[in-house]
């Protein structure tokens, strides 16, 4: 068997996880990294190791050309280390980003850590790619309890719209970065194809499970107080809503990336609901 060349770092996650089917089906020998047991598909290579302990990566580096990072803490702290250990394997890093990064806007927090990345990851000498994702649909699971045993969403802000983009679709602009040289030394923009209400991404949702399903608005603050109680951390609390709300007078951009990077158009949310409508049953 041909050894893998891409080493996927956050490999059990939707967008990694994307990212080594999608090299998988195209016969491009792929190693995952992990930190514990997890079934891939046969010819998937699986290497235990953890991002926030640069020593345990070696062995998952040796002999990998390119690296898919998706880093998964919400500072840079250790960042450097783990940089400085795919720089003595690869070439090349493509980093999952934000399309925060470079904003000055409530929720600066919330990216603060990818602007540092992308900094420590481009004066590295690496060969690299930030991909700049907007608004991810697969976060729209964290409804999925409420879904299933009220059919209903308790949330804030239901005329929030948001181009929300398909895991598979940011895999698919990753696998390009990757396997060829289109998108070095880019940051490249990608979003779903259409904005997208809070309320309407729950009518689509009720579509998908062939049920409907109820938006129930709630404020702020009370959205707050929820987050903080489920032990989300403080700080990324009170950077989330503040961002969220400016939104609604400034959504974020819609554009064609995918198309342009990939030759296939974005999905719809209304897809990813269809994708997913096993999560919500």
């Amino acid at each position: 068997m041909t050894q893998p060349k891409i080493l996927v770092a956050g490999a059990t996650g939707k967008v990694g996880g994307a990212v080594v089917t999608q090299l998988h089906a195209a016969g491009v020998p792929v190693r995952a990294l992990t930190r514990g047991k997890v079934s891939f598909p046969e010819g998937v290579q699986a290497v235990r190791g953890d991002l926030s302990d640069p020593t345990s990566l070696d062995a998952a580096l040796a002999g990998i050309d390119s690296v898919f990072l998706v880093w998964p803490f919400l500072s840079a702290e250790g960042a450097p280390a783990v940089i400085d250990a795919i720089g003595k394997h690869a070439r090349r890093v493509v980093y999952l980003s934000s399309a925060g990064v470079g904003d000055e806007k409530p929720g600066e927090a919330i990216t603060m850590f990818h602007t540092e990345l992308e900094r420590l990851i481009e004066a590295s000498g690496l060969d690299w790619t930030a991909l700049r994702p907007t608004g991810f649909a697969s976060n729209t699971l964290g409804w999925a309890e409420e879904v299933r045993t009220t059919g209903a969403v308790r949330a804030p802000l239901p005329k929030l719209a948001r181009p929300l983009i398909h895991e598979a679709d940011i895999a698919a602009v990753a696998v390009q970065a990757l396997t060829t040289d289109a998108l070095l030394g880019a940051r490249p923009l990608i979003t779903g194809p259409e904005l997208v209400t809070q309320e309407r991404q729950v009518a689509l949702i009720g579509e998908a499970i062939g049920r409907p399903v109820r938006f129930e608005e709630i404020t702020l603050d009370e959205a707050i107080e929820q987050m903080k109680a489920a032990g989300y951390p403080v700080e990324l609390v009170e950077a989330v809503m503040p961002a969220q709300a400016e939104m609604l007078n400034n959504p974020e951009p819609v554009n064609d990336e995918v198309k342009r990077i990939t030759g296939t158009p974005a999905r719809p949310f209304r897809e990813w609901a269809v994708d997913h409508a096993a999560d919500f049953r």
